[in-house]
């Protein structure tokens, strides 16, 4: 049937939904196909034993035992997701009161190849529990997000937990879980 057939026949209002329904689904399937190509987020686990390479300290003299570090440590990142093999450096504050809490905080510059540097600001709350033989243990959870980046990680998007676990009495083990997603091109 031509469409002047179909126009003079009084099926105008019927064209006009059919036509109305079909762009509608055009429009639905392009934006579908425009939104399926975003990049998804991918899973990140990896640890790094972070090493101290400068440390300056001040230690509260009231008998309490609370001080505050600032500190410089780097180690390399191992595990699963696009940050592992990249070198971590910390540039950390940690405000403790032993036995009682603290709160750390700072950032890591994370670096995989030459100009590729991601910046995750990171907060933690440092919690003291008895351990096994009833002395204090320290417990420290938080969290990360990435706030920039260069190179392949300009436009980096992340989140996730982080621990903090003591190697020895200078080194501590930093723990990433979370997710990332690269920048669109």
């Amino acid at each position: 049937m031509l469409l002047s057939e179909r126009l003079s026949k009084g099926n105008f209002m019927s064209f006009k939904a059919s036509i109305a329904a079909r762009l509608a689904g055009a429009c639905i399937l392009a934006a579908t196909l425009g939104f399926g190509s975003a990049a998804m987020a991918d899973p990140l686990n990896v640890q790094a034993t972070m090493v101290p390479k400068e440390q300056i300290k001040l230690d509260f003299k009231d008998g309490s035992g609370h001080f505050v570090l600032m500190v410089r440590r780097e180690g390399n990142a191992a595990g699963t997701g696009l940050l592992d093999g990249a070198q971590f450096v910390e540039f950390g504050r940690h405000d403790i009161v032993p036995g009682v809490s603290g709160d750390p905080s700072g950032y890591l510059v994370a670096t995989k190849g030459e100009g590729n540097v991601a910046y995750i600001k990171w907060t933690v709350r440092a919690i003291f529990l008895p351990g096994k033989d009833g002395k204090p243990e320290l417990n420290d959870n938080g969290f990360w997000e990435v706030v920039s980046g260069t190179g392949s990680f300009k436009g980096l998007r992340g989140a996730g937990t982080l621990h903090i676990k003591s190697a020895n009495p200078t080194d501590r083990i930093f723990i990433l879980d979370g997710n990332l997603a690269a920048a669109q091109m």
